[in-house]
């Protein structure tokens, strides 16, 4: 078949571009974080398009991509423990890291109690636990940020969970043999985009923990992050769908079916700008991938700096803790993040209490 030349095609390997988008969706996060402590209400962050804000976009882009990718990595390694030591090592050291920084570093500088009072409190002294086990995420200490507008030292964390449950969940499917045919992969975004349609347009949500919302929410971000790569090999990406997808946005802008409408928008723009061809741009998918820093260490920076100078305005606010950001993303990236990842191995062979490895690629049928 000759290929298109218009058109954008998932190619195998690393020939991508989800690093450096990776980082421009945790900047846009900071974008939008910076409204929510820069004007003392995270409910002042603006709305971009529609009524979605920066912020809510930028994370749906993060699922899309994590569903791919990781429905992609589960699929090539075959093996649960292996996955399972990947995802693991992704997600936990730089987290756990960041908890003692906040706590040990942070809340010593920002906290208006005596520094032993402070380190004694129930409250401080009970944070690891919570935020690790995704219990309680945002972080409230005693006597810290008492005078900003939010009062949490790590709001970002609470994504986390889900991004987690996601994992749990593609395993799971995997391990029940619901991972070997592409329409098993494809029900992974049309279930939770029923579920949504249904409990927005007959107000169920609104009687439901509000983690169940979010489930769903991310669950279809997830879904068809998975489902583009379960049908990789049959999908063109081509200039046009935007307007056909932009046109159907505005059609559907006041019903419920707009979540899935704005997924496949912000799909379709993963994928196409992921895999296009921009030789000139190439060195930038060599780059550090400092994009889970940025995001985990954004917001206690931001706070300190508006506790200390409670005049910064937004813009300023953003453009002042950018410096430091990356460079704690980028501390995070090199002695802890990459670090553990070349561990990955070692501690699947672990998990499997040294057993060898027994992965196969899995090849999807129809």
């Amino acid at each position: 078949m000759r290929q298109d030349s218009q058109a954008v095609l998932i190619r195998d390997g690393h020939d991508n571009f989800f690093t450096p988008l990776r980082l421009v969706f945790a900047m846009l996060v900071m974008v939008g974080h910076a409204y929510a402590i820069g004007l003392r209400d995270a409910t002042l962050e603006p709305n971009v398009f529609y009524h979605y804000t920066f912020s809510y976009l930028a994370v749906n882009l993060f699922f899309v991509a994590s569903g791919f990718l990781v429905t992609k990595s589960m699929l090539y390694r075959g093996d649960g423990p292996s996955f399972l030591s990947a995802r693991l090592l992704r997600i936990y050291p730089a987290l756990i890291v960041h908890v003692f920084f906040v706590l040990l570093a942070v809340g010593l500088i920002a906290t208006t109690l005596p520094w032993l009072s402070y380190l004694t409190d129930p409250q401080t002294l009970i944070q690891p636990l919570w935020v690790l086990t995704f219990f309680k995420s945002g972080m409230v200490l005693p006597g810290v940020f008492e005078g900003n507008g939010e009062p949490f030292a790590s709001a970002p964390l609470w994504t986390l969970r889900y991004e987690i449950l996601c994992y749990i969940a593609t395993l799971g499917a995997f391990s029940l043999g619901l991972m070997r045919k592409r329409w098993m992969i494809l029900a992974q975004f049309v279930l939770p985009c029923l579920a949504w349609m249904v409990g927005q347009s007959f107000d169920l949500f609104d009687a439901l923990p509000g983690t169940i919302e979010n489930a769903v929410r991310f669950g279809i971000a997830y879904g068809l992050g998975a489902t583009v790569y379960a049908y990789r090999d049959r999908l063109r990406f081509t200039w046009v769908a935007l307007p056909i997808l932009l046109a159907f946005s505005w059609l559907t802008h006041q019903t419920s079916i707009i979540e899935v409408t704005v997924n496949l928008l912000l799909g379709w723009f993963v994928i196409f700008v992921a895999y296009a061809r921009l030789p000139r741009l190439k060195w930038m998918q060599s780059i550090d991938d400092i994009s889970y820093g940025i995001y985990i260490y954004h917001w206690v920076v931001m706070q300190l700096a508006f506790s200390c100078f409670p005049s910064l305005g937004v813009t300023s606010l953003f453009f002042v803790c950018l410096p430091i950001v990356i460079g704690l993303a980028w501390l995070s990236w090199t002695y802890v993040e990459k670090p553990m990842l070349a561990k990955k191995s070692a501690f699947g062979e672990w998990l499997r209490f040294g057993k060898p490895a027994k992965s196969r690629p899995v090849i999807l049928a129809d």
